[in-house]
């Protein structure tokens, strides 16, 4: 297979690039080659999408299929499709569960209503981006756009900091804020699976909207912080704590302590969505305890959390230390 990935140095667009080596295909890397190295026997085509002529390097190509991880103006990815439409067999758009206009009902699957959004748009908030990229890729390939609504994305390369962010912590040591209850559902997908699954359906020339994402439960914050603390070898102990005290705190669910999201509050949705039609085309994820292994390899190798690539810089995520022992110590008064 010929691969074209518009990117293909960031996170998700590197775990695309992985696969599609290890796969023996044949890949084009188009991207402004300010951001990461290419691997060996990767061709590289420079350019910047956000620019008048900047897609010219893609004139003259031919490619069995695309994967565009874009996340910016959806015009960008509106002229990316059309200069690609007469050259590429299929379109796969990585998009996000933040797509869907909330409020969001948990369980939903991939007809819930999606946020309103253009195709020419040149900014917005998250949800409109990706909304407006879908739409761009769907108005010009229609059913060869295959559209990856993937959520919380977990895995080597996390360019967030997420699960990092809990393994640097539980590494760490000493008492661990750890939010409760400990059997709380997570769902998730390791970019890996992610690119597994969008390369196949592709190369299948499957289009539509597919929720890619675990099924809720995959693992749950108790599996998920036991087996962080088993892989960092640390002698921390974790602190599980009832949800009220900590929402009580002014702690932010997702951001503060990152992954978790608590039931009944509004944003569960995003840890409970309707996942049967990806897995009926083949999603398949590992297990919690490789992706939680081989994150904290990879974060001992690289050092820190990357910036994400093409993006500008965000505020970290995971609660401050001070603020943590705070609320520790106010949770063992009222205990």
């Amino acid at each position: 297979m010929r691969l074209l990935v518009l990117g293909g140095t960031g996170f998700v667009g590197g775990a695309v690039v992985t696969e599609a080596v290890r796969r023996g295909w044949s890949v084009t890397l188009f991207n402004r080659g300010r951001h990461g190295a290419v691997p060996v026997g990767v061709h590289r085509l420079r350019g910047d999408r956000t620019v008048p002529d900047g897609l010219a390097a893609l004139a003259g190509g031919e490619w069995d299929l695309v994967v565009d991880t874009w996340d910016g103006a959806p015009r960008a990815v509106r002229d990316a499709a059309r200069a690609l439409a007469g050259s590429v067999g299929h379109y796969g758009y990585v998009s996000s569960g933040s797509v869907y206009a909330e409020p969001v009902q948990p369980g939903s699957a991939e007809d819930a209503p999606v946020v309103e959004a253009s195709a020419d748009a040149v900014d917005g908030d998250y949800p409109q981006l990706k909304a407006g990229g879908e739409r761009a890729a769907v108005e010009v390939f229609g059913e060869r756009a295959l559209l990856a609504r993937a959520g919380l994305i977990l895995g080597p390369g996390e360019d967030i900091g997420r699960l990092p962010w809990w393994l640097r912590r539980i590494a760490r040591g000493g008492e661990v804020l750890a939010p409760g209850p400990h059997d709380l559902p997570v769902q998730y997908v390791d970019a890996r699976d992610l690119a597994i699954w969008l390369l196949d359906r592709c190369a299948e020339g499957i289009g539509g909207a597919y929720n890619v994402v675990s099924r809720t439960g995959h693992t749950t914050m108790g599996e998920l912080l036991d087996t962080a603390m088993a892989v960092t070898g640390s002698d921390a102990t974790l602190r599980w704590t009832d949800p009220a005290p900590i929402l009580a705190a002014g702690v932010v669910p997702w951001n503060d302590l990152p992954i978790w999201v608590p039931a009944g509050h509004e944003y569960r949705w995003l840890q409970e969505r309707g996942v049967e039609r990806a897995y009926a085309a083949g999603l398949a994820c590992r297990p919690v305890t490789e992706t939680v292994a081989d994150t904290w390899r990879w974060l001992c190798e690289v050092g820190q959390v990357p910036p994400r690539a093409g993006r500008p810089a965000r505020a970290p995520v995971g609660l401050d230390p001070e603020r943590e022992a705070e609320l520790l110590a106010a949770v063992a008064r009222a205990a």
